[in-house]
């Protein structure tokens, strides 16, 4: 590994996909199709499921995706989040080794993170998430020297939770800004522009570099549904905006400057991760010295690249192509 370029923080979460027939969905109680938080014991009556059917594990959760992807493109990233004490936060740390990322996870009692996703004959996915460990990621979970010595530190809106993630996230970014460390956000969850109640907005103003959003984000942070106002108010509040807007492509605006960058059409096949690998492929450009429309075309290029396919990460093969 050579000097780190990303510190990413995020919720760590095992992706268990397994296939699964209508009627044993109708066993577990669960809606076809339908995608919900579980916890106590009907995740654990989903997660007993899968050990008795053949399942896949992976990586998962929005900044891993964009972690993950970086590390796959060559940049020396490191990832910082909460496991358990259990055998899926052991494999979800084997997994990150050998993709190449330092793995700054913390261990504590209770289970790792999960996204069950259950595959029906058809091909319609039920997905069922468990948020577990990552809700108790807290100060000390932190590695200030590693913050300042990285050149990004990355998180999303996700994040933005529980009392005392907040507090650890106001740790990164304070140390993060003394250090001259650049901050990037990317907001990923409207629900979370919700919680907020504003504090993104302020937050942004006041110790972000770097913001990416997607317009219903961005329309949901300025009260406005003038998608070139909003995208406007947050380059007026940040360096670099960032606004993705689906199949009309995305905008980077920059003191003063702005940039449009086409979509490239694909067959859409599953969009999960668009805006994890968008993040990443906009933050590799930055770190490989590429301008602002040459970063947000591969960041393009490579969101078009994962929607033509299941999942939310790439194997090595389909990247280099």
């Amino acid at each position: 590994m050579g000097k780190l370029q990303v510190y990413g923080i995020g919720n760590v979460l095992i992706d268990i996909v397994s296939s699964a027939t209508d009627s044993d969905l109708a066993e577990l109680g669960l809606d076809k199709g339908i995608m919900k938080l579980v916890e106590g014991e009907e995740r654990d009556r989903i997660v007993e499921y899968t050990s008795s059917h053949n399942s896949e594990y992976h990586c998962g959760g929005s900044a891993p995706n964009t972690v993950i992807t970086l590390a796959q493109l060559g940049i020396d990233a490191a990832l910082s989040g909460k496991i358990g004490d259990d055998d899926f936060g052991e494999r979800y740390e084997n997994q990150l080794t050998e993709h190449g990322i330092t793995s700054f996870l913390t261990r504590d009692e209770g289970n790792t993170g999960s996204s069950i996703i259950l595959v029906s004959p058809d091909s319609e996915r039920t997905m069922n998430t468990s948020l577990e460990n990552n809700q108790k990621y807290c100060r000390d979970d932190i590695q200030p020297e590693s913050i300042r010595a990285a050149d990004y530190l990355y998180f999303t809106g996700y994040m933005w939770d529980t009392d005392n993630q907040k507090k650890a996230l106001l740790k990164a970014i304070s140390i993060a800004e003394e250090a001259g460390t650049t901050i990037v956000f990317d907001v990923a969850d409207p629900f979370a522009v919700k919680r907020s109640e504003g504090e993104f907005c302020r937050l942004i103003e006041k110790h972000f570099d770097i913001v990416l959003a997607n317009a219903e984000e961005a329309r949901l942070m300025f009260g406005n549904d003038d998608l070139e106002y909003c995208s406007n108010r947050l380059a007026d509040i940040c360096e670099i905006a960032v606004v993705k807007n689906g199949s009309c492509g995305s905008v980077v605006k920059s003191d003063g400057e702005s940039f449009d960058i086409p979509v490239y059409k694909v067959n859409a096949i599953d969009t999960t991760g668009a805006g994890d690998i968008y993040a990443a492929g906009f933050i590799y450009g930055l770190c490989s010295g590429l301008g602002l429309e040459e970063s947000g075309i591969i960041a393009s290029r490579l969101a078009a690249g994962i929607v033509g396919q299941i999942g939310a990460q790439f194997s090595m093969d389909r990247l280099e192509e």
